[in-house]
């Protein structure tokens, strides 16, 4: 051990974590989807993190809010390292972020640490270790989780993808971003749960779509939809996968936000709307929200795409399958299910030709959010 420093273990209970995380060992608790987090409260003027990075691609790296102040560390690609927030918070162009000395002038007072997972589980896993303070200084318990809570199994969108590309409004992504633009802290999913006040899963990934050998993720040769992963604590077959258990947590909400991305290979719904695959995938998408009901009784329901460019045939889809089972749920006068719900934004589906930027989140954000107010109160 250093001398002067304590170090904090990530199983000590002043540690207070959100997400769908890894337990397994809980000294070394791993981070998998985006916004998923830890906050802690310290005395001092010395933080350091120990993190183990598993990559997949591009740059990775951990949103570090201290005392309201957000900030970004890049991580190493693989390998145990230590982090001092001090030294390491920083962007692309070499400065401490977002103030040049805000991290380096801790007092000797209280401080409030959170750290969240910015980007998702097919970009990368992290493992932490732990955290350094002083040898005098001690930690302390934060607020509480809120008591109601949500969950959002969308795509790209849903995590906050690319969204710091404020330059890039209404139109495409810019070239070789990397990674380096995602923040899932900005991401309409997270902005809608803390203006709600209620604690999020963000189980989403970037380019899924529901079925597999479709969208985007984990091609080109093994293309998994939601139907593959959505029951997985860890889900990214390169860096691994097991199994989540559905007792662990229960939302009060929970919003589906894919049906984008499943254009790929083929536009099905626009093609040939009345067609067998098109048909297939109808079908899926009842029984998927039919089998969630079953993990999750009596949970609301909000089924959504997003502000990015679709054919509208994806949300008549969505819309058909919505109003077939409230229609069933009626005629059975089956009282023990939630609310399910089909939500479109004003400007659904035609806004942006790339991934929406963080003014366009706020923007879904307060529709989503009014439109949540009204059906729970």
């Amino acid at each position: 051990m250093n001398e002067g420093i304590k170090i904090i273990s990530p199983k000590q209970s002043e540690i207070i974590y959100s997400g769908r995380i890894d337990f397994t060992d809980p000294e070394a608790p791993v981070l998998v989807y985006a916004a998923s987090f830890f906050k802690v409260r310290f005395t001092g003027k010395t933080c350091r993190l120990t993190f183990e990075n598993r990559k997949a691609w591009a740059e990775n790296s951990l949103g570090i809010i201290l005392d309201g102040v957000q900030g970004k560390l890049i991580l190493k690609d693989s390998g145990k390292v230590t982090y001092d927030i001090a030294e390491t918070i920083r962007t692309e162009d070499g400065k401490l972020f977002p103030e040049d000395d805000f991290f380096k002038n801790l007092s000797e007072g209280e401080h409030e640490l959170t750290v969240f997972k910015r980007q998702d589980g097919g970009q990368h896993y992290v493992t932490f270790f732990g955290l350094e303070i002083e040898e005098g200084a001690k930690v302390i318990k934060p607020a509480p989780l809120p008591e109601k809570k949500m969950e959002v199994i969308g795509d790209s969108v849903s995590c906050g993808e690319v969204c710091e590309a404020i330059e890039c409004i209404a139109s495409s992504d810019p070239e070789n971003n990397e990674g380096r633009y995602n923040n899932s802290y900005y991401s309409y999913s997270w902005q809608v749960a803390r203006e709600l006040n209620m604690e999020l899963h963000d189980t989403s990934q970037g380019g899924i779509s529901l079925l597999d050998k479709t969208g985007w993720f984990n091609g080109p040769e093994d293309f998994r939809g939601v139907e593959s992963c959505y029951d997985k604590l860890k889900y990214n077959p390169p860096l691994g996968e097991s199994s989540w258990d559905y007792k662990l947590w229960k939302p009060d909400l929970v919003i589906l936000a894919f049906g984008q991305n499943d254009a790929n290979p083929k536009d099905i719904m626009k093609e040939e709307y009345d067609g067998e695959a098109a048909n297939h995938w109808r079908a899926e998408y009842e029984a998927f929200i039919k089998k969630l009901r079953t993990y999750y009784p009596g949970v609301t329901i909000v089924c959504i795409t997003t502000l990015l460019m679709h054919d509208p045939a994806w949300d008549r889809a969505i819309d058909e399958v919505v109003e077939k089972i409230n229609k069933a749920d009626a005629a059975t006068k089956d009282s023990n299910q939630g609310g399910l719900y089909h939500f479109m934004f004003k400007r659904n589906g035609a806004a942006t030709p790339g991934h929406p930027r963080i003014p366009e989140h706020e923007e879904m954000a307060e529709e989503l959010s009014s439109f949540i107010r009204s059906i729970l109160s």
